[in-house]
């Protein structure tokens, strides 16, 4: 029995590689036959159109603006060669279909989308995106509803770069972003004949209670700025009075000291008391021999 279910194998393999061959045979064989036939069609068109110029000019001529293309499809198939245009050209009305496309940038808002960055952060975000056709048969052949592809290509482009990043790098390298979605969607898109010419991120929004918490967070940084600068005045002005004290001499120091009870001012609630400088000189003289014991 195993001899059998092997020869059951090879004999079916034989029989569908032969009928794969045979059918690649009469397929051949049909596309010549279609061929043969196309031609001819185009050869009577084109005879008929000759011997029948003046009337049927009107018809087989057509013209396309500079920023349009026409392909055209002869019995069902791509016209060898570019598309064509701008300006005037001839076609076969009774064997041709034409289709116009646009090669003008094209822009489009992509709607916001719920975004989850590498951190766990969950943000909304929307762009814009300018695309431009650049192979205008790959457009019309490729592709059955080329906007709506590229659209929902940004779409899932946008939202796995940024689920690739952290809030920080969203917040700070934005610009690097946009030109990795824009190498990613340059890539992808080639096959449709596009060319992805620039994506911008218009708005980040945040949860409300994450904007709290980051206002908190720079409040307080500020004001630990402001402590640290208020510090260093303070230090540098201390050093400088110290400076200044140790450069003047007895009659400069008790004018200097006469000068500070003057600008004080007197009130029911301070007491300025005065000392004759003679007796602080002897209060630091005896801290000073204390301290050499």
């Amino acid at each position: 029995m195993p001899g059998l279910n092997r020869i059951g194998v090879v004999c079916s393999e034989e029989f569908d590689a032969e009928s794969a061959k045979n059918l690649r045979t009469d397929g051949g064989r049909r596309g010549g036959v279609l061929e043969v036939f196309g031609a001819v069609l185009t050869l009577l068109s084109a005879a008929f159109i000759f011997f029948t110029f003046p009337v049927t000019a009107w018809m087989c001529a057509k013209v396309v603006q500079e920023y349009e293309r026409a392909v055209i499809f002869r019995l069902g198939r791509v016209v060898k060669g570019r598309a064509k245009g701008p300006g005037l050209f001839w076609i076969i009305p009774w064997l041709d279909v034409i289709q116009r496309v646009d090669l003008r940038t094209v822009s489009f808002n992509i709607l916001p989308q719920e975004v989850l960055t590498a951190d766990g952060v969950p943000l909304k975000v929307d762009a814009v995106v300018f695309y431009r056709v650049v192979d205008p048969s790959l457009w019309v052949t490729r592709v059955k509803n080329g906007y709506q592809a590229t659209q929902t290509l940004t779409q899932t482009t946008l939202r796995s770069t940024l689920g690739a990043h952290t809030l920080t790098d969203v917040l700070t390298q934005t610009r690097g972003i946009t030109r990795r979605m824009e190498e990613v969607l340059l890539a992808a898109s080639r096959l449709w004949g596009v060319q992805v010419e620039r994506v911008e991120l218009k708005d980040l929004t945040l949860p409300v209670s994450l904007q709290r918490c980051m206002a908190l967070e720079a409040e307080a940084a500020r004001k630990a700025r402001a402590k640290m600068i208020m510090a260093e005045g303070e230090v540098k002005a201390s050093c400088a009075l110290k400076e200044a004290a140790s450069g003047l001499s007895p009659v400069a120091f008790q004018l200097r000291y006469l000068q500070s009870l003057s600008s004080v001012h007197s009130s029911a609630s301070i007491m300025v008391l005065s000392f004759p400088t003679e007796l602080l000189d002897i209060f630091f003289s005896h801290q000073q021999i204390s301290a050499g014991r």
